[in-house]
């Protein structure tokens, strides 16, 4: 496949992901909706929109790199060791997302503090035109829902009593970060990450 449709395939993904998730940053279209068609329809039509989206912007990602986008920079190696000690501080906070914690309390929004840190060290580490493409818009738009989500006053979490959420969390970050490492990348991605 050419260059130019695959790229626009990716953009696509990505306005279709982004778009339903923009959607949720605007109670009052929020609400207009949900009251058009009611919760049930609205999270099931939203779910399958974000998840049409995030495989389109995957495939397409794939199909633009594979046809060779154009190179951007020649990233340093070295910037590849700050990019896996990001990569682990990402996926801690991703499964602090789901553990009350100390660390989920500090972080207020650690999912999208994982996505931001996530978005950021492959951005330093590709100078191919689709993957820096991806991944500062994909950055843009966390940055923008961490603003979004500060404005409309969510509550926050509260720190628990102990330290175990915490243990959970790093625990689950480390065996995400090898998940990620040694099986997702090398075999799903196709892009291994050791050696």
């Amino acid at each position: 496949m050419q260059r130019g449709p695959s790229m626009f395939m990716m953009l696509l993904g990505l306005v279709i992901f982004i778009g339903t998730h923009l959607v949720s940053t605007r109670p009052a279209l929020r609400a207009s909706l949900v009251g058009q068609v009611g919760e049930g329809p609205y999270k099931g039509f939203y779910s399958l929109l974000a998840l049409s989206g995030l495989l389109l912007t995957g495939y397409g990602y794939g199909l633009w790199r594979a046809a060779g986008p154009a190179i951007l920079w020649t990233p340093p190696y070295q910037l590849r060791h700050l990019t896996m000690g990001l990569m682990l501080i990402a996926a801690i906070c991703l499964v602090a997302a789901y553990v009350p914690s100390h660390i989920k309390a500090w972080l207020k929004h650690p999912m999208l503090v994982g996505v931001k840190v996530w978005a950021l060290a492959h951005f330093l580490v590709k100078g191919d035109a689709a993957s820096m493409t991806l991944f500062a818009v994909v950055l843009a738009w966390a940055v923008y829902d961490r603003i979004s989500v500060k404005r409309r006053g969510l509550p926050l979490p509260v720190a628990p009593s102990g330290w175990t959420g915490d243990l959970a969390a790093v625990a689950g970050g480390v065996v995400l970060y090898l998940f990620l490492v040694f099986v997702f990348h090398p075999y799903v991605v196709g892009v291994p990450v050791m050696g």
